[in-house]
């Protein structure tokens, strides 16, 4: 199988990542549960998840780095922590469901799409300038779209909701591991981030990086300040409610440490190689319509296209059948699709990590050019 999905789930992982899965199966019990030594493992691998993810992405320290089951659990209790009935949040053209789903059930919430055209990151900024300056309560913006590719500029972004006093929440989904997240540089109140992408941990973990006073979203026990029948109010115990994953924490912790070993550079670097290669590709074949930035920094390794006479998801599936694994439709992300004028349609996405090779851009491509030329015969 040729696997062209990791904007969904990377699902090839380093041996690394394995290894530590099935390990913490066995030596480690649950963090701050015990004084004996499964639960001391367990507290010590956590803690070096923390500190190294503090490190990576610019987080005051390890205790902001909060565990979640993804960034849709982060994204909800960022979201949450800050949106309140009558709050007016602005948004970019880009965002996932994670975000706009938690801001559309909020009551009495306004939500302000800060629309503008693909691949134009000065129109992203002027978007965003122009609904800030009539007062807001909330930024969020994704870093990464998860169909596209489109490399938001986030930093100039996070620079104009500091000189309106705004917070900004950062989804990380399609960023982490890859482009450069820093929390310190951008004076971002939150950045969601999932473990089983970019990262290269398992499914079911993710990361909110917390630089803003929280609320939670579940209570229960923290192995911390057992007589009070509140949550603590000191991060992380305060969002972090019952017994941790620790295979999952342990996984991540790997694939963190596989990210740093190969360098987000190399990796983006790389990935954005592979990207071109489709690209280019695509734009010889009949019918194709590739979405593709003209400056290489606005596009990470994300491509998406529509085919003359196809349904989207029925490519991917005929694709599928040929042994390559690509995503057909909306993405969770039909903001994305009105913005860029695909929502009818959809698209198919083909997305890279550093486990994929051009040999296998070839094959995606000489099935694709088979797939259209058989239709257009028969």
């Amino acid at each position: 199988m040729i696997y062209f999905d990791s904007a969904a789930t990377t699902l090839q992982k380093p041996e690394s990542v394995r290894r530590a899965v099935l390990r913490a199966l066995t030596v480690m019990s649950s963090p701050g549960r015990g004084n004996h030594a499964a639960s001391r493992e367990a507290a010590e691998t956590a803690f070096s998840c923390r500190s190294l993810a503090a490190e990576m992405f610019g987080a005051e320290g390890p205790e902001n780095v909060v565990f979640t089951m993804n960034a849709t659990h982060a994204l909800n209790l960022a979201i949450k922590s800050l949106v309140r009935e009558g709050s007016r949040v602005v948004i970019s053209g880009y965002e996932h469901n994670a975000v706009t789903r938690p801001l559309y059930s909020m009551r009495g919430v306004e939500t302000i799409v800060a629309e503008s055209p693909l691949f134009d990151a000065d129109a992203a900024v002027r978007a965003f300038e122009t609904v800030l300056a009539q007062g807001v309560d909330v930024a969020v913006c994704t870093h990464v779209s998860n169909v596209f590719g489109y490399v938001l500029p986030v930093e100039r972004i996070a620079a104009r909701c500091r000189a309106y006093g705004v917070p900004l929440i950062v989804d990380a989904s399609q960023s982490a591991g890859v482009e450069a997240v820093d929390m310190a540089a951008w004076g971002a109140a939150f950045a969601a981030m999932p473990g089983h992408k970019g990262l290269y941990g398992p499914q079911g973990t993710g990361l909110l990086l917390c630089a803003h006073e929280t609320v939670p979203l579940i209570e229960g026990g923290t192995g911390s300040d057992s007589l009070l029948q509140q949550m603590p109010d000191y991060l992380p115990d305060r969002l972090e409610a019952g017994t941790h994953n620790m295979p999952g924490i342990a996984g991540l912790l790997a694939g963190l440490r596989f990210v740093e070993s190969r360098t987000q550079e190399h990796i983006l670097a790389y990935e954005r190689a592979l990207t071109e290669k489709v690209i280019e590709g695509l734009m010889q074949l009949h019918g194709v319509s590739a979405f593709a930035a003209r400056e290489r920094a606005l596009q990470a390794g994300v491509v998406s296209f529509t085919v003359q006479g196809f349904d989207a998801e029925e490519l991917a599936e005929l694709l599928g059948a040929r042994g390559i694994s690509v995503r057909g439709g909306l993405h969770c992300a039909p903001t994305a699709h009105r913005t860029a004028g695909t929502v009818d349609s959809g698209t198919v996405r083909v997305s890279m990590s550093v486990f994929n090779k051009a040999s296998e851009v070839e094959r995606f491509l000489c099935e694709l050019r088979r797939i259209i030329y058989r239709k257009s015969v028969f």
